[in-house]
């Protein structure tokens, strides 16, 4: 990439507020062909905001967006900004549900139409799903709403990707392998550099850290509105990210000879097999974290579930809360504020006689606001009014502050920055000590270190359990995967 090559996106002192929040304060970045920028930031920093300016859904208070060198913040808008090559794939996700595959790509790509349009539909998304997710298993003709969340976020990036008339000159990736494997995460990722080694341009959003270093040509750090940091990645490194983000230091998972001592003496409280034939049963003892591992749609989720409704064939000591992975279908209530999101799961703490003392409940809730930093001046907003990652500390303190001793949690820290992930890691560990357990899937390798021991799952069936001891990312993709695959 030429050092005075034009840049393909520029934003010049962009500003935008919600009420008394301040989302952006002034953001100046710019964006040249043949280039990856990684943004980094907290839950709240202004990341996803800042993208939804670019994208053109969200108009800026001040400031200038230029695409290709041309002044287009006068009714900038989507449609505009896809005119012009400029692709966003939102971590909440944009797809139609009801639609299928196929049907989803011609809403983006208006030129496919006339005669035939569904024919060639499927072939655009179908090729470009097979280029970037080769063996994805999804039908141009499968209904959204069907998929899995992960197979969704393929869908999603494929249609991204895809080009027709106008050429996908920047793609913007909001936590993109948030819901994918690590598998399907490294395909992603290796496609990203084949783009803007081809002359294309990416901007990446990722809490992954180690993604934005390995992925990322230049990195900006975001934080309160701003750009606090703006270098080449190869200055950067872990800690220097995690110094400009202004996080907390990463704390130790306990040690092996403190979860010998909890399998040996603790009581079992889960025993729990998927229905399929020649699978390990899961067990949990009290105060134990329990991980879930392997490649995503694999049955973890549906085992999660299975222990959630204390299904038959399913042992299970103590009331079950849910920490849901797909927030949008199955964690938050939209129409409900961030108060009553959080309280409802422990409604019956707030009775008084036959009635719900509601400032009993909006206490509960502004607690645990503090506790797990929900970022909001007033817990009574809308839910949605949060970002996707303050959503899902909501989610926590609904299951964290309720009396369930026993919490399973779907992936949930898709969208949550490093800095709260440290602070959620401390609470799991505190509620441990206290006798809480907790089953756990994540797609993130690196948070199975804070599991006491690791059940891997292959095509509905648990093939493995490793201690920690034993437990390293060799290990468990050897165990993903068939020998003979």
């Amino acid at each position: 990439m030429a050092d005075d090559a034009t840049p393909v996106v520029r934003l010049d002192g962009v500003e935008k507020s919600f009420g008394a929040v301040h989302a952006l304060t002034g953001v100046t970045l710019a964006l040249a062909p043949g280039q990856c920028l990684g943004l980094v930031g907290h839950n709240g920093a202004g990341k996803s905001t800042l993208m939804n300016v670019l994208s053109g859904n969200l108009a800026p208070d001040a400031g200038r967006i230029e695409v290709g060198g041309t002044d287009l913040t006068r009714g900038y808008a989507p449609h505009v900004a896809l005119a012009h090559g400029v692709r966003c794939v939102y971590q909440e996700g944009s797809l139609c549900p009801n639609l299928t595959v196929a049907e989803n790509a011609r809403i983006s790509h208006k030129a496919i139409s006339g005669p035939g349009w569904r024919r060639r539909a499927r072939a655009l998304i179908g090729g470009r799903l097979d280029e970037i997710f080769p063996g994805h298993g999804i039908s141009s003709d499968d209904i959204v709403g069907d998929l899995s969340i992960a197979r969704r976020q393929m869908v999603e990036i494929a249609r991204a990707f895809a080009e027709t008339d106008t050429p996908a000159r920047v793609v913007i990736l909001d936590e993109p392998t948030s819901s994918l494997d690590s598998v399907a995460a490294g395909k992603l990722l290796a496609h990203v550099r084949r783009h803007v080694e081809g002359g294309g341009a990416c901007v990446l959003i990722s809490h992954l850290l180690g993604e934005i270093l390995d992925t990322a040509d230049r990195i900006a750090v975001m934080r309160d509105g701003g750009v606090v940091a703006l270098d080449a990645a190869t200055a950067f490194d872990r800690g220097k990210l995690v110094a400009a983000m202004g996080s907390v230091a990463e704390a130790a998972p306990r040690e092996t000879a403190q979860t010998a001592a909890i399998r040996d003496h603790a009581p079992v409280v889960v025993e729990a097999s998927p229905p399929g034939p020649d699978s390990l049963a899961l067990t949990a003892h009290r105060g134990e974290v329990v991980g879930l591992a392997g490649l995503s749609g694999q049955g973890q989720t549906e085992l999660l579930v299975q222990i959630f409704d204390h299904r038959p064939g399913t042992v299970v000591d103590g009331e079950v809360a849910m920490v849901a992975g797909d927030r949008q279908s199955d964690g938050v209530f939209p129409l409900w504020s961030i108060a009553e999101n959080i309280a409802i799961g422990s409604l019956r703490q707030f009775l008084s006689g036959p009635l719900l003392d509601h400032g009993r409940a909006r206490a509960f809730a502004e607690e645990w606001r503090g506790r797990i930093g929900i970022r909001t001046p007033d817990i009574g907003n809308p839910i949605l009014s949060l970002s996707g990652g303050n959503q899902q500390k909501a989610l926590f303190a609904r299951a964290l502050g309720s009396t369930a001793a026993i919490i399973a949690m779907d992936d949930p820290m898709r969208g949550v920055d490093v800095g709260t992930k440290q602070e959620v890691y401390a609470m799991i560990r505190a509620e441990t000590a206290k006798g809480r357990t907790f089953l756990w899937y994540t797609t993130e390798m690196d948070e199975l270190v804070h599991c006491d021991h690791v059940y891997v799952f292959r095509e509905g069936a648990i093939v493995a359990d490793l201690a920690r001891a034993e437990m390293t990312e060799e290990r468990v993709l050897h165990a993903s995967f068939r020998e003979d695959a």
